[in-house]
């Protein structure tokens, strides 16, 4: 079939309005009728080939909420009608050690929902910047928010996951201090699940403007990271730092915020490396740096679950199809709070405000 989707032909070029295809379902395929899909800064990176490897036609997003429209013949867990999402998965091998675990993240051979290899046409998958998309049921992800929360919901499908993770992996919870660095579309989602984590939450930010934002969403405390007075006052004193900055800085300035035997988790991807922390920062109390990914599809649906039951959603601007390369250039400077979602509604209609510069 074909839809409507926008997406970049180069690197250089803007996003467009463009035709693409999507192929029947097979016997254990959901076809998702988008409704909305978040905007993820690493969607920048790929489409702009700031990430080695892009495909072009490159249609990206990967926080897609919808329902669904169709299904397989032997598909038991989904039905049409059904509110539905997907994140960033839509395959993987289904039978090495991290697929069995429920770790579909880590699998060498996980299918990424867009810049992935895939038979259908053009060779490889295109994102949620679509009207439809059809994914094999084991990677589709039931939505039990209200549905007037559904744009809201669509980043808990990457920037909720990808924060829920690791504060569930390093067990964040009562009685833990918990730093937060970053309060953009990745931080303001840590702040909210470990606070409903029931964690002391410390938020750091560079900007004296996000202070007041950061306690709305939260926070118990705030920092600005600029002031090296305010810093000093943590010295050792956190248990669990999650690291959402997508751009190198020094990380020795927050390892030594941590007590004996605490972590911090890299969440953000940068584009360029950060400065390697000096190996005494980790040494002298036993500290750990760690990264994560993502999550597996079980632990993203217990995610969604999570925030369902706590009515916890994004903070959004929601957009048309059209504004996506404005869109970019605002989240470049941190002009968003704190997640851009396109109404999908809106690719069926006439481009009003497309962007013809190279960006």
């Amino acid at each position: 079939m074909t839809i409507k989707a926008y997406g970049a032909h180069a690197s250089k070029l803007p996003l467009e309005s463009m035709d693409i295809t999507r192929r029947a379902p097979g016997a254990h395929d959901v076809q998702i009728d988008i409704a909305y899909c978040g905007v993820c800064h690493s969607d920048i990176h790929q489409v702009r080939s700031e990430w080695a490897g892009t495909l072009y036609p490159c249609v990206p997003g990967h926080e897609i909420v919808g329902r669904v429209s169709a299904v397989g013949a032997r598909v038991t867990g989904f039905k049409a009608g059904d509110l539905v999402g997907v994140g960033c998965i839509v395959d993987s091998c289904k039978h090495c050690e991290d697929c069995a675990d429920g770790q579909e993240n880590y699998c060498d051979a996980m299918i990424g929902t867009y810049n992935g290899p895939t038979p259908d046409a053009p060779g490889h998958t295109l994102g949620g910047y679509s009207q439809r998309i059809v994914v094999h049921e084991r990677y589709v992800l039931s939505i039990r928010h209200p549905e007037a929360q559904l744009a809201a919901v669509a980043p808990l499908l990457c920037a909720g996951i990808t924060t829920y993770s690791p504060l569930r992996h390093w067990r964040v919870g009562p009685g833990h201090k918990v730093g937060v660095v970053g309060i953009g579309g990745l931080g303001h989602m840590g702040i909210k699940l470990a606070r409903a984590m029931g964690a002391h939450v410390v938020a750091f930010t560079t900007s004296e403007s996000k202070r007041e934002a950061a306690k709305a969403l939260g926070a118990d405390e705030v920092v600005v990271s600029r002031h090296s007075s305010e810093m000093a006052k943590y010295a050792k004193n956190l248990d669990f730092i999650l690291n959402t900055v997508a751009a190198p800085h020094n990380l020795d300035a927050f390892l030594t915020l941590l007590k004996r035997d605490g972590a911090m988790t890299l969440v953000g991807a940068p584009a360029a490396p950060h400065p390697s922390p000096q190996p005494f920062s980790l040494i002298m109390k036993r500290r750990s740096l760690a990264g994560s990914m993502i999550g597996g599809i079980p632990e993203t649906q217990e995610m969604l679950d999570f925030c369902a039951e706590r009515g916890i959603v994004a903070d959004i601007e929601l957009i048309r199809a059209d504004e996506i390369n404005t869109a970019y250039e605002r989240m470049l400077k941190g002009d968003v709070k704190y997640r851009f979602v396109i109404d999908n509604a809106s690719l069926a209609l006439p481009p009003q405000n497309q962007d013809r510069k190279p960006s």
